[in-house]
């Protein structure tokens, strides 16, 4: 149990803006020969609850925009805003992908995106790719 547990840590981790990967644990406990259903499990509900943790951020970012201390320019933010409106909320199907993904699921709580829209595309996009690890995994390790 504490292995899935340190895999649902892991991908939480991983999908905030920490630079994290949770890609590995998943595979070396695969390898190790644990269940790849609760691998599964574990790893999509950690990294989907990361992204909402990203989105939640979002939400509350710009009541502190105008700080002295504020860490994104209004420029980049802007530019970010534009990008994400630009390819929509589909986007966030993409939201697994490494070094725009993270900064993608905060925009959408910048941009307001409804939260039940945020959770499935988000969801989906991350359990395929996990799903597709996880069959790649199979076939290379076992």
């Amino acid at each position: 149990m504490l292995a899935y547990f340190s895999l649902f840590c892991s991908g939480l981790l991983a999908a905030t803006l920490f630079p994290a990967s949770s890609e590995i644990l998943l595979l070396a406990l695969l390898q190790q020969g644990y269940n790849p259903l609760w691998l599964f499990v574990a790893a999509t509900a950690g990294n989907t609850l990361g992204s909402c943790i990203n989105w939640y951020l979002g939400l509350k970012l710009l009541k502190f925009q105008h700080k002295r201390w504020f860490p994104v320019s209004e420029a980049a933010l802007s530019r970010a805003q534009q990008q994400f409106q630009r390819f929509g909320s589909w986007s966030l199907l993409f939201a697994w992908l490494p070094v725009v993904g993270d900064p993608l699921t905060l925009v959408a709580g910048v941009l307001k995106v409804r939260f039940k829209v945020f959770v499935l595309l988000v969801l989906v996009g991350k359990a395929a790719r996990y799903a597709i690890l996880i069959w790649f995994g199979n076939l290379w390790l076992v």
